[in-house]
């Protein structure tokens, strides 16, 4: 079969990502258009894109074949034919007026394209799940292909439901808003920051790793580009200053991961979760930007514990860059976060501060000498034509979760899956968030981190919030272990990624990952019995919830991970340390009591035996890899 000239797709490819990237810019300014044609429109260059990106049965990109060609304009035509017969679809009465034969034909064809592109981008998982619910409903659920096209096609509950309306409206720009920042150079301050803060302290380029890692996660939100961008520098820096390999890549997966949880810039469920909930983007931030923080605090214990246990030391300070210089030539890049954060606290919508932020980041490099060339017209296309090519994952996976969620809302399945799971758990909270924990993560490890939270939103949220869970505490647990799915065997993505860098074996990465993110499993159940975490409450709870949750992370990070505080703990240390932590975790003045009391007796304890040996692994030097 003839092929179509690659360099003429990739003119194609360019030309049709920054239109879809100048068009949301447009609408952002001057406001959305009616539902259909702006999701239709955002659906239609996302499929379109991704049968030019992504040609070829295989998925890889092949050189485009009149097939492929076929498919893209099938899928503009699918994708736009609501936009185009708007009158008609506004007037008629659904699941009452019987569908035409062009809606038949278009609809079926968009799920089948859907399904197709979706597969293309992110792999089989989706497309099954998606096909596996269209076949529920059509056998089990009792609906017939008319009301099921109704409901996924002609109406805004499928489709073009939430999920692509999220996509559509912020996750797009917040995309576009990562992309420009990379290109402001703002990596490098990422990591001259971090290097500066903590690169001469002991282990020092495990903590860079962690703090160059949550800081780029708030702009890239996602746990494999973040992975292949730190830690094309963090993971060799680590392995020469003494971690072994695996360790190495651990800690950059396992930080890495944190940057979907991490506020002011999350990943894009956490729009998602904003308009299921209903309140601004800036709340659900607040919600999670304690958690976040204990996540990392985690985390960077856990390095820091694990470099004193076997003696590494940090780098050479004149090796690191001064904070002062850092500031002085690149401190300016941070400005495009304040902005969008300032707008936020102003009351403003989340696309309003993305469109600002975007707005801001050119400006912001001609602030300094050494930044001012950095944007030319070149480089603001590779931007625009990035952002939108970033976005077709997360656009492809809302189109096929709103496959999913409207066949849960048409059957009814989500009230039966409730019914399942209150009758699994016999009414017992801790047994049902245990079953939810689990199916969170079997989803996160087949789908994208969005979708795997719409799909546990409908399914697992409502058995949560009917067993008195807290609603925002319920949505946050399921999207915490919808992202931590990253990290957690057989399938862990960014595990993956971190191997591919450090060369590791993939047991042993894995295993080091899941001990190093182990608190990221804990800390869900905390803030669902402790909702004060979620800074919910009067300002003396949320006070004391917050000195004694980090109090109590950091006593689960010596005693579950590296086995060490002041100095190597012995088994009895180690069991008060992690008593400690979880009396620390539970609300109350009495628990908290006894776990200060725990903690202070392993402090005495430690500082007693301090002249004792202290282990094998004192005396390695930060030379000598374990």
């Amino acid at each position: 079969m003839p092929q179509i000239p690659m360099t003429l797709v990739r003119r194609s490819v360019t030309v049709l990502a920054v239109a879809m990237s100048v068009f949301h810019l447009y609408v952002a300014f001057v406001g959305p258009p009616n539902a259909y044609v702006m999701r239709g429109s955002h659906l239609a260059f996302a499929l379109v894109l991704a049968f030019l990106v992504m040609p070829g049965i295989n998925g890889r990109a092949e050189r485009l074949g009149w097939l492929d060609l076929l498919l893209v304009f099938a899928a503009a035509a699918a994708a736009l034919y609501p936009s185009a017969n708007l009158a008609y679809i506004e007037n008629r009465i659904y699941y009452v007026d019987d569908p035409r034969v062009a809606d038949y034909v278009f609809g079926g064809a968009l799920i089948v394209l859907i399904m197709e592109a979706t597969r293309r981008a992110t792999g089989w998982a989706l497309p099954i799940t998606a096909g596996a619910f269209l076949a529920y409903g059509l056998t089990l659920g009792g609906q017939s292909v008319g009301i099921m096209l109704d409901q996924l096609y002609l109406t805004t509950e499928g489709i073009f439901g939430i999920p692509l309306y999220v996509s559509a409206t912020y996750v797009m720009l917040f995309i576009l808003f990562g992309s420009f920042v990379e290109r402001s150079g703002a990596g490098q301050l990422f990591m001259d920051f971090a290097l500066a803060i903590a690169g001469g302290s002991s282990g020092g380029p495990a903590k860079v790793a962690v703090i160059t890692s949550s800081l780029f996660g708030t702009v890239s939100g996602s746990a494999v580009a973040n992975v292949m961008t730190t830690g094309t520098f963090t993971i060799p820096l680590m392995m020469r200053t003494g971690y072994r390999p695996a360790f190495a890549g651990a800690v950059e997966a396992v930080a890495s991961t944190g940057g979907q949880l991490m506020p002011p810039i999350m990943g894009a469920a956490a729009f998602v979760m904003a308009e299921f909930l209903g309140v601004s983007y800036l709340t659900v931030a607040g919600f999670a930007l304690l958690p976040a923080v204990l996540y990392y605090v985690a985390v960077f214990m856990a390095v820091h514990f694990e470099a004193r246990r076997i003696g590494l030391v940090g780098l050479p300070k004149a090796d690191l860059p001064r904070m002062r210089q850092v500031l002085a030539e690149r401190g300016h890049l941070f400005l495009p976060l304040v902005v969008i954060v300032a707008v936020l606290l102003g009351g403003r919508s989340a696309a309003f501060a993305a469109l600002c932020g975007i707005g801001s980041v050119i400006p912001t490099t001609w602030l300094r000498r050494s930044t001012r060339g950095t944007f030319t017209l070149r480089a603001i296309v590779e931007a625009l034509e990035a952002g939108a090519r970033n976005t077709l994952v997360v656009a492809l996976a809302c189109a096929c979760a709103g496959i999913v969620i409207g066949t849960i809302t048409l059957t009814g399945l989500g009230l039966s899956f409730t019914g399942v799971v209150l009758a699994l758990s016999q009414n017992s909270l801790m047994l049902a968030l245990l079953l939810t924990m689990l199916a969170g993560i079997l989803l996160g490890m087949g789908l994208p981190t969005t979708p795997a939270y719409i799909v546990q939103v409908a399914l697992l949220v409502p058995a949560l919030v009917k067993l008195g869970v807290r609603v925002e505490a319920a949505h946050l647990f399921v999207l915490y272990f919808a992202v931590l799915s990253a990290i957690t065997p057989p399938v862990a993505m960014a595990v993956y990624a971190a191997n591919g860098i450090s060369r590791a074996t993939l047991m042993d990465s894995s295993w080091a990952a899941v001990k190093l993110g182990l608190t990221g499993y804990i800390i869900p159940f905390m803030f669902v019995f402790a909702p004060s975490l979620l800074l919910i409450g009067d300002v003396g709870t949320v006070v004391l919830a917050v000195v004694t949750a980090t109090v109590g992370v950091m006593c689960l990070a010596g005693g579950l991970h590296e086995s060490f505080f002041l100095g190597s703990a012995r088994w009895w240390e180690r069991i008060m340390l992690i008593v400690a932590a979880f009396v620390l975790i539970k609300p109350g003045w009495m628990s908290d009591a006894v776990g200060l009391v725990l903690v202070g007796s392993t402090l005495a304890s430690q500082r007693w035996l301090r002249a004792l040996p202290a282990g094998p692994g004192a005396a390695v030097q930060s030379t000598e890899p374990k």
